[in-house]
This record gives C-alpha cells, structure tokens and sequence, in this order.
C-alpha cells in the first residue's frame, strides 16, 4: 500500500522540495498551497495539490475533504510545514502582527491536526510531523512573534504527543536551523508592513536586520538546502519508532547544547549578538 502523507505550505522552499522529492520516490503526496496559480503550478508538474489557507477555517476543511477524496479517505502522514516569519521588536509590533503570525504558525496547525486524528485513530495509524525551528528552542532578538510561535509550538506537540502516546499515532518535530528558502524574502516584506523604521528605538539595528532579509546568498555559513530537512522526514515516514525531535543544521544542535548547560544569563550575552 502506497503511503499517503500530506504537506502544507508548498509553494517554495521546505515544502515545495519535500513534496516533489516524496513524489518521486513514489508516495502518493497530496501538496497545498495559499494562492491558486501555486497550485496550479504543482498539478503541472504532476503532484496532487489543493489550496488551503492556513488563516481560513473553512479552507482548512474544505482542503481536508479534497485529500480524503484522493486518498480515499485515509491518511498516513500530516506535514504541517505552511509557516512565515514576522520580524520586528515585540515593542514595536501591532498586536495584531502577533495574532497574524500565530493564526498562521499555530492555528491553523491545530484546527488541521485536529481534524485529522480521528481519521488515523480509525485506521490504526498515523504519523503527524511539525516543522518547528531553532527558535523554538532559542530566542533571538527582533524575532519574538515568530520565537513565540514556535515555541507555542512546541509544547503544543509536546502535549500532543503525551495525549497520544497510547494511541498507534506517533508525533514528532523537525528543528531546522537556516536552510535555503523564500524565508528571508517574505519576512522582509511583513517587515515593512507593520514596522514603522523611523519611529523605532531599534532603527539603527533594523539596517542590519533588512540587509540581513535582503541577501539573495545564504545568510549563514551553516544554511543547508531543502534535501536536510527531507532526510528526517524520509525517516520519520519509514520508521517504526520515530523520534521525538530531530534536530536540523549545525545551529540547532549548538543552540540545543547551550541551552541545557548554559545559564541564561550567559546564553543571553550569546544571542543577543543576532541581529
């Protein structure tokens, strides 16, 4: 039997990679995207993929029934991938930045995850894999509505998994680090939509910050492609006993590392040299 495992947040980068690289290898992959002429584009190159806007209650559902249709009505894997950063200081973010961020980043995850358990708790199996990031584990300044998300998001699959441990559904997160995508890009443009520069304490940092969004190179030494987050997920999809977490990129096992023997205070000094 084929195994089925849906993706969101297809469009580029991490998603976009994973589900033409599953396709290839021969599962059947049902991919989602936002915006249509994104859809569009995947079903030409042969994918199954249907729209799905993670704000959007109804397009959640609406997309769900769409990949039963296709499956059959089952499903073997959940990637909950669809995510974006909003930068910015915490002071200087409207409260409804933060909201945009969570109801996309966390969410929307939920209303989708929870829409899926009963189906794989009716079929004896299931696996659900969260793409969360190093900062989920640390937290670097100007980055605090995305650090908040992901760490939301974390203990939300952390609960999760208590919750299903006596079920035949496994639960895992993937913690990329800097990995090449449109990330930096979008962030970039949130950036300019909710941060008034001229206005802000932090404007002098926030030059740095923009260049940094708006390297077209890879903004780390570290930064990977795609195919180092399809390695984990090849192996949560093939294995028995998945693991808990898996740690992406040579920045998330340091941080990881530090964060359990540093004391925060000195971790503090080390981080807040990120801009």
């Amino acid at each position: 039997m084929t195994t089925s495992i849906f993706i969101t947040g297809c469009s580029t980068g991490i998603g976009h990679d994973c589900a033409l690289a599953l396709h290839q290898q021969g599962f059947q992959v049902i991919a989602s995207c936002r915006q249509q002429q994104d859809v569009e584009q995947l079903r030409a190159k042969g994918l199954h993929c249907v729209q799905l806007d993670l704000t959007d209650t109804d397009s959640i559902h609406n997309a769900l029934e769409e990949v039963f249709t296709i499956t059959g009505g089952t499903l073997d894997v959940l990637f909950n991938n669809g995510a974006y950063g909003q930068p910015g200081a915490l002071e200087d973010l409207p409260t409804q930045a933060l909201r945009d961020q969570f109801e996309t980043n966390l969410f929307g995850w939920h209303e989708l995850t929870k829409a899926v358990i009963p189906v794989m708790l009716q079929q004896g199996r299931g696996k659900i894999v969260q793409n969360s990031s190093v900062l989920g584990l640390v937290a670097m300044k100007y980055r605090g509505a995305y650090n908040a998300s992901k760490f939301a998001l974390e203990g939300y699959t952390d609960t999760l998994r208590l919750e299903l441990m006596n079920t035949p559904i496994k639960i895992c997160l993937i913690e990329p680090g800097p990995i090449e995508s449109h990330f930096r890009e979008n962030a970039k443009n949130m950036f300019e939509k909710h941060i008034d520069l001229q206005q802000s304490r932090h404007a002098e940092n926030y030059q740095n910050t923009l260049e940094r969004l708006g390297k077209s190179s890879p903004s780390s030494k570290f930064t990977l492609t795609t195919e180092a987050v399809l390695r984990p997920l090849l192996q949560i999809i093939e294995s028995d006993k998945p693991k808990a977490r898996y740690f992406v990129t040579q920045p998330t096992y340091i941080f990881g590392f530090l964060r359990r023997i540093l004391p925060s205070t000195l971790l503090d000094r080390i981080l807040n040299k990120s801009d």
